[in-house]
């Protein structure tokens, strides 16, 4: 066909709609997984940095234990069990941090899995829907393509009882024709018999005149 009717129109812009939609939810997943990333990325920095601090602070306790070992091993003793409980503390803190880290991976990643489900979810009822929207516009192309059919058979039909009939009319006028030819011929032949016998007739009677008038004399 060289023209689209309105309603395959519509169901194509409909589906370029659906495209659309399923190309911006795909956008938006890439988009998710962006953040997630640059989030991740941006809490291992800083873990790194806080590490490197924790470090710096070791190295400052390390050089205060030697310079109060300097001074009594009571005050060294001392510096080393506040320097050890820090530590541990500092390591307590890293751990937490540490277990917070992963627990936000977790649940971003838990994230991301149930948007890009969901996604997947959409997607397969878009192509769901196109389907459908396929089925029926190749059901009604059939049906057009039968209803055109059967309108063809039909006007062949109403032809061919045309044809037959204009056949009839026309076998018809021509045995009355022939009839009336025929007709004709056989008044024409009485007609000449006639004028004949009237012809002969009158030779007849001219005859019996000529011979009264002679018997006259």
């Amino acid at each position: 066909m060289s023209n689209e009717n309105p309603d395959t129109a519509a169901l194509l812009l409909e589906i370029r709609d659906l495209q659309n939609l399923a190309a911006a939810l795909r956008d938006e997943l890439e988009a998710a997984r962006a953040a997630t990333a640059l989030a991740v990325n941006r809490a291992v920095s800083e873990a790194n940095a806080e590490a490197l601090q924790l470090r710096a602070t070791a190295a400052v306790l390390r050089d205060e234990i030697e310079i109060a070992h300097a001074d009594t091993r009571q005050a060294v003793t001392s510096a080393l069990a506040e320097a050890h409980g820090e530590i541990s503390q500092l390591k307590h803190t890293i751990t937490a941090l540490r277990d917070g880290l992963e627990n936000e991976r977790a649940h971003r990643d838990e994230l991301v899995r149930k948007a890009y489900n969901e996604s997947q979810d959409e997607i397969a009822q878009v192509r769901a829907a196109a389907t459908v929207l396929r089925d029926q516009l190749e059901a009604e192309h059939a049906a057009r393509d039968n209803a055109v059919q059967k309108a063809v058979s039909f006007v062949q039909d109403e032809m061919a009882q045309l044809r037959a009939t204009a056949a009839a009319l026309r076998d018809a006028l021509e045995h009355e024709s022939l009839s009336r030819e025929q007709a004709m011929n056989a008044a024409r032949t009485q007609d000449r018999a006639e004028i004949s016998q009237l012809q002969e007739t009158a030779r007849e009677l001219r005859d019996r005149l000529q011979d009264k008038m002679e018997s006259a004399r």
